[in-house]
């Protein structure tokens, strides 16, 4: 999602911004209890499994990629997980208990104890800045303490552009600094090593990636393409970029993106990954499903690329992480959990963990929650 969406929409999808997906949502739109894809019934509605204990190994039959998959997080909404610079340290949405929209928490991935560092607003899009001191996240706060309402579906199924800025703070979430001072959305961002902010803005009337610094400086846009760009990371090198992006195909949907878009509103029920140098040059489109295709992440090695995607449900409803080389060759699957969510993967710096975000051994349908396993090349 990385997105500027809700997590309560972050399920099991009934046709999920967060890479940040646009902020925690499925991008076809999902069977959530707060969010569901209209009318649709539950991809959950099949018969559940035993719940397994804490500290069981949840890894499914056919994930040779994944081994000792462990779950970080019990109950209620958790997603975009996203690991610290020395791999101790987890970032992440959650919306539990009395949360009525999401919050940024620091997950302790020894310990399991969750320590929460956003304070209003809805939030979305969290990242460690190198050195793990500080921490990136956007936020609707300046504009209201409360959580802004949730989008009208009389378009179908849309994500809402809340009026996000981007702010700093330190790792306790004290010292917060607004880095965007925008009117409009800005959100979706996340760092490479040398300290350069990838995000999303609706600053020239349409929705693009931009670079700047951890100040907020040296903007440069990096996408001009009419249509919706976001959910951006950066190689392990830093010369690289991947994003998700959902362009028009003709002249109808052109419109449609338009009039959605002077609303306030994007439609990601197509979305495609892209790759491109880390300046924007030399773009190419990698996936090419007419499904919706998020949340990428380049692999340890750099050579490929993990998302999430539903494009292997003919029903649409059920999303798996998938791998695909930088030549568009060698289509994995990685997830096999049919009837489920799975998204959001993100490697450990040193390479050998993956996090990731899944429907699966819910306590209760459409429970997302966080989990950890020991990556298989």
């Amino acid at each position: 999602m990385r997105r500027g969406v809700t997590l309560a929409a972050l399920v099991v999808v009934a046709l999920p911004m967060g890479a940040c997906s646009s902020a925690g949502k499925d991008p076809a739109g999902a069977a959530s209890p707060a969010a569901a894809h209209e009318g649709a019934p539950s991809a959950s509605a099949a018969p559940r499994a035993e719940v397994k204990p804490k500290g069981a190994d949840l890894t499914l039959p056919g994930e040779a990629h994944l081994r000792n998959v462990r779950q970080m997080t019990f109950g209620g909404q958790n997603a975009e997980a996203y690991w610290s610079w020395d791999d101790r340290s987890l970032i992440l949405q959650v919306t539990n208990g009395d949360l009525k929209c999401d919050q940024i928490f620091i997950l302790d991935v020894a310990s399991g104890n969750l320590q929460r560092v956003s304070h209003g607003g809805r939030t979305t899009c969290s990242y460690f800045l190198p050195g793990d001191q500080r921490i990136l996240f956007a936020s609707t706060h300046e504009s209201s303490p409360d959580c802004p309402p949730e989008p009208d579906r009389s378009k179908g199924y849309v994500w809402p552009l809340y009026d996000y800025d981007i702010f700093t703070a330190n790792r306790d979430g004290s010292g917060l600094r607004n880095i965007t001072h925008t009117p409009g959305y800005d959100a979706e961002a996340t760092v490479a090593a040398d300290g350069r902010i990838v995000f999303t803005s609706a600053r020239t009337g349409d929705l693009e990636l931009w670079t700047m610094d951890a100040e907020g400086g040296h903007l440069r846009q990096l996408t001009h393409t009419p249509g919706y760009d976001g959910g951006a990371f950066f190689s392990p090198d830093g010369t690289r970029l991947c994003w998700r992006a959902a362009r028009a195909r003709d002249s109808k949907e052109q419109h449609d993106a338009q009039d959605l878009l002077a609303h306030g509103l994007v439609r990601p029920t197509v979305m495609e990954i892209w790759i491109a140098d880390a300046d924007g040059k030399n773009p190419v489109q990698l996936t090419n499903t007419g499904a919706a295709s998020f949340a990428p992440y380049f692999t340890p090695d750099g050579r490929s690329i993990v998302y999430a995607s539903n494009a292997g449900d003919p029903k649409g409803r059920a999303f798996e992480i998938w791998k695909i080389d930088l030549d568009g060759g060698h289509l994995e699957q990685v997830t096999h959990d049919a009837n489920s969510f799975a998204s959001f993967p993100m490697f450990s710096r040193d390479g050998k963990r993956i996090a990731f975000s899944s429907n699966r051994n819910g306590s209760v349908p459409h429970e997302t929650n966080v989990f950890i396993a020991e990556w298989v090349p």
